[in-house]
């Protein structure tokens, strides 16, 4: 099959075909005699595998690591589970940092001082920093005078 068959079987762009192959993460097809690259239902099953790995979050960088073992038939049970337990680790972490940053916006609506018909200046719209990091743009500092 040609590229826009793929691309169509896949359900994504013919660019994006084209990115993939360029990124290593499928493999240079063989070409047709005009030049034109030829993909087999091999590409089609790896497409669908980085299509569906990036569905469930992974970065084409994470799903780049493990092909190889895909590839190879190396890719067991273990791995899926070990695979899939630190993305959802990843997700809990993001999710913590989230609600964290939704408290600092919060605070931040809260410590407004100005008339709604007013504008915001930075002196009425900082809010404590949390801790988290999110918060330290915010934090009014003072500086000591040169002298």
């Amino acid at each position: 099959m040609n590229i826009s068959q793929l691309a169509k079987a896949v359900g994504v762009s013919t660019d994006t075909v084209r990115y993939y192959e360029k990124q290593g993460l499928i493999g240079a097809p063989q070409r047709q005699a005009n030049g034109y690259r030829s993909y087999t239902e091999a590409h089609v099953g790896l497409l669908r595998f980085v299509r569906g790995a990036q569905g469930l979050g992974f970065s084409l960088a994470e799903i780049q690591t493990i092909l190889p073992q895909v590839a190879q038939g190396t890719f067991g049970r273990t791995e899926i589970e070990q695979q899939l337990k630190a993305k959802m680790a990843q997700i809990d972490a993001h999710m913590a940092q989230l609600k964290t940053l939704k408290k600092e916006l919060n605070a931040t609506f809260d410590a407004l001082r100005c008339a709604p018909t007013q504008p915001v200046s930075t002196a009425h719209a900082t809010a404590p920093d949390s801790g988290s990091g999110a918060g330290a743009a915010t934090v009014r500092r003072t500086f000591a005078k040169r002298g």
